[in-house]
């Protein structure tokens, strides 16, 4: 039995079976795993969610037990960031074999295997379905599929579920670490650097993709300032990357999103640093509302721009970006912040979470393989190509 994926083609998010579960806030959470900051953790068999939509101001984490409510974790956005919620989609199907596994009556060997691999067909399709635009949530599941889909003991598929959960997540942040390598050796000193979003530890296992660089950069003595863009309407940047940097003491300043043309302009800014939650076979990319933007106004002020990824965010069946489904939020979204309204009531919104940079104006796509350049078709083709064979 396969994972159905037609599903990837919405752009609409069915919702109506993922209610919001009875979460209570964890009293001495952690923010460490694997030796980095991060929003997820593994302990006493469950997992532990960092509830990103209470940041800056009130940090608590979540205990998660089944995989309806890992799978309400991404859709409501408690954790956000394409890694993280792949990630959090691993520990949601190795939590989805710890229920059956305990709660399940003993009916025979053969009865009980059916039994279990629709119980997991229905929790991959429900983690599958929360957000279509991250690739690395369908990488995830189907790279666990084939556990679940043998003919052992179901507790015996449960601890291998959760290994290969814990191995995910370590191989993230070690990604991390190797792309803000990668990234940093393309840095020049006292750099001043625009990122968009949140692309940090937050954002990930653990480190960061994008923010990763920075933290590599500074560590290098290479960076002089970070700018991070507000990032209208979720404020991730405002809320989230200004959160890590001044956790971690790296030089930052906060952004409204419309002013990176004319910090440009006068020279405060000499290279754009985002990530993506999706890269297809020639390089178009998908991330963050906004991210397109950036990239117009950072060529003609002739300013790199580089995308910073793990290879699972490439998508070598999708050839451009025109392909990418592209995931649409509620208009509450727009029309307020927090709980203050902002915009007339039943004003119409049009609230699109991502946009695709065509692969012409990024200068290159860093991954844990390496820098990936454009070849001589001037796309990404054959270096995203090798780095995804390589991992």
């Amino acid at each position: 039995m396969s994972l159905n994926t037609t599903s990837l083609n919405t752009t609409s998010l069915n919702t109506a079976s993922l209610a919001t579960p009875p979460l209570s806030p964890l009293t001495n959470p952690t923010h460490e795993r694997f030796g980095c900051l991060s929003p997820l953790s593994w302990r006493e068999g469950r997992l532990h969610v960092l509830d990103q939509l209470a940041l800056p101001t009130t940090t608590r984490f979540y205990e998660v037990s089944t995989w309806r409510e890992a799978a309400w974790t991404i859709k409501s956005m408690a954790v956000r960031g394409a890694p993280a919620i792949g990630i959090t989609a691993a520990y949601g199907l190795a939590l989805a074999a710890q229920e059956f596994a305990h709660t399940t009556p003993h009916v025979g060997a053969h009865a009980e295997h059916e039994a279990f691999v629709a119980w997991m067909c229905e929790a991959a399709e429900g983690l599958y379905n929360t957000r279509p635009t991250a690739v690395n949530l369908s990488w995830a599941l189907k790279r666990l599929q084939p556990l679940w889909e043998e003919e052992r003991a179901t507790h015996t598929i449960a601890e291998a579920l959760l290994s290969e959960a814990l191995a995910v997540h370590e191989e993230d942040i070690e990604m991390c670490k190797a792309m803000g390598a990668w990234g940093a050796s393309l840095m020049t000193p006292n750099t001043k650097a625009l990122t968009h979003c949140n692309t940090g530890a937050l954002a990930t296992g653990g480190y960061g993709t994008a923010l990763g660089v920075m933290r590599a950069g500074w560590e290098r003595g290479l960076l002089e300032r970070v700018y991070a863009d507000e990032t209208r309407p979720y404020l991730q940047g405002a809320r989230l990357t200004m959160w890590e940097l001044m956790r971690d003491e790296l030089p930052c300043s906060m952004l409204c999103d419309n002013m990176a043309a004319y910090m440009m302009q006068r020279g405060e800014i000499d290279s754009v640093w985002v990530g993506a939650d999706r890269i297809t076979a020639q390089g178009d990319t998908a991330n963050k509302i906004g991210t397109y933007g950036l990239a117009l106004i950072a060529h003609a002020h002739n300013i790199p721009f580089y995308v910073v990824a793990p290879t699972s965010t490439v998508d070598l069946t999708l050839s451009e970006g025109s392909e990418i489904p592209i995931e649409r939020r509620p208009a509450r979204e727009m029309t307020h912040v927090g709980a203050t309204q902002i915009a007339p009531e039943g004003a119409s919104v049009e609230n699109p979470a991502f946009d695709v940079t065509p692969h012409r104006y990024i200068t290159a796509i860093i991954t844990e393989q390496g820098v990936a350049q454009r070849g001589e078709d001037g796309s990404y083709r054959q270096a995203l190509t090798a780095h995804v064979k390589a991992r």
